[in-house]
């Protein structure tokens, strides 16, 4: 079995809803790019035109709803046109990528929370994305505090944020089990803080990674 392929300057932002990746992939991006390095910000799904249209699909609550294998084949579909068309390039060019969301995130949502065969979903890791994060931010956050946190920002939430708090609950458990299994690449930083000690608390993280 081929394995996965990782690149020491790819680093992955999880967590559940409100959990503030955003402004820590921006707070990232700055020191970074104050370094002088060059930044490639990106998210999931999406990244690509292609990928976009994709997201749309998914996220759109006015569409048709999608099964769990038909989420997760989609999930895959724009993750795999994401690799190929900005992931790895930008790697291989020397930048760094920080993306909003990689393939933790269907471990935690469309297997914990959908329950679909982890198995599967490791299997189109593996076939059809082929690579992994060297470093992972998972911003952990209560469901009702990530929920109400997103709620305050206002704006029509999307298809998979109008599940309800048993189906995120899941979710969490499911990217606190990846966490647990994989220490060395994930850092796990309580998102429940204020905004500035988590992007604090990542900075740190990233520095030490760096020596």
């Amino acid at each position: 079995m081929k394995p996965l392929q990782t690149y020491p300057r790819f680093v992955s932002i999880e967590g559940g809803e409100g959990a503030g990746k955003s402004t820590v992939i921006n707070a990232l991006r700055s020191v970074l790019e104050a370094q002088g390095e060059r930044v490639v910000s990106t998210r999931e799904p999406g990244g690509t035109p292609l990928a976009e249209m994709i997201r749309d699909l998914l996220l759109d609550p006015a569409h048709e709803p999608a099964t769990p294998e038909t989420e997760t084949l989609l999930m895959f579909a724009a993750r795999a046109q994401h690799v190929r068309e900005t992931i790895v390039p930008s790697l291989e060019s020397g930048a760094w990528v920080l993306c909003d969301r990689f393939t933790d995130s269907s471990y935690a949502y469309q297997g914990a929370g959908r329950g679909v065969d982890a198995a599967f979903i490791a299997t189109l890791e593996r076939d059809c994305v082929g690579i992994v994060p060297a470093l992972t931010f998972l911003l952990d956050i209560d469901v009702a505090a990530g929920r109400a946190r997103m709620h305050s920002r206002g704006g029509a939430p999307d298809r998979i944020e109008r599940e309800r708090d048993e189906f995120f609950q899941r979710v969490r458990a499911g990217f606190l089990h990846r966490a647990e299994a994989d220490p060395r690449r994930f850092r796990v930083i309580d998102a429940a803080q204020p905004m500035d000690v988590v992007a604090a608390a990542a900075l740190s993280a990233l520095e030490a990674y760096r020596a």
